[in-house]
């Protein structure tokens, strides 16, 4: 069987998508910088936020979001050397980014019915704003994820081009990536 490794100094997906991927992390890079300087000059507050939250929810969210990621990666290797199973991998990493989907909106309702929102204070706007904006970048995968789904199962990927799902892999290794930036920055640091 023959396969179509990448060349050394190749970049996987389309080079426009890196440039997405750089200016999605510089924004996030800048409210992760501003909650910390928030942190700074407030930390009793940000530490009471804290206590309010639900780390094993998070950490659940987490092992979603790093199993989705490791299934995307299996599934991008398997149609790179013209494997089988691609469409399975592809709809359990979104059956597993589905944990992240439902334990944050589980969050949300909890926090929302216990009187937590944007306007509690500084640490809850940063927490709902950063969470949301990262939600926002997790359904948007997730439906990049389908849509590879799709056109792996209509043949469109079959290993010969694989900028396409190289792309979408990318994107959502990205939104895994901030996700273990935030949750210990949100969970766990004081």
């Amino acid at each position: 069987m023959q396969t179509s490794a990448p060349t050394p100094n190749h970049l996987p997906g389309d080079l426009a998508v890196w440039f997405f991927i750089f200016a999605e992390l510089a924004v996030f890079g800048i409210l992760f910088i501003g909650f910390g300087v928030a942190r700074s000059l407030d930390p009793d507050t940000f530490s009471a936020g804290r206590e309010v939250l639900h780390p094993w929810t998070g950490l659940i969210n987490t092992v979603g979001l790093i199993t989705a990621s490791y299934l995307v990666a299996v599934a991008v290797h398997r149609l790179r050397d013209r494997q089988g199973g691609v469409t399975p991998l592809l709809w359990g990493a979104i059956a597993a980014s589905g944990i992240y989907t439902f334990g944050k909106l589980w969050e949300y309702a909890n926090l929302y019915s216990n009187g937590y929102n944007l306007g509690t204070d500084t640490f809850f706007m940063f927490y709902f704003f950063l969470t949301f904006f990262h939600f926002m970048h997790v359904v948007l995968g997730q439906i990049i994820l389908v849509v590879l789904a799709v056109k792996v199962t209509r043949g469109d990927y079959n290993g010969d081009d694989m900028n396409g799902m190289e792309s979408g892999a990318s994107y959502w290794h990205m939104v895994d990536l901030v996700w273990l930036v935030l949750f210990p920055m949100l969970y766990v640091l004081a």
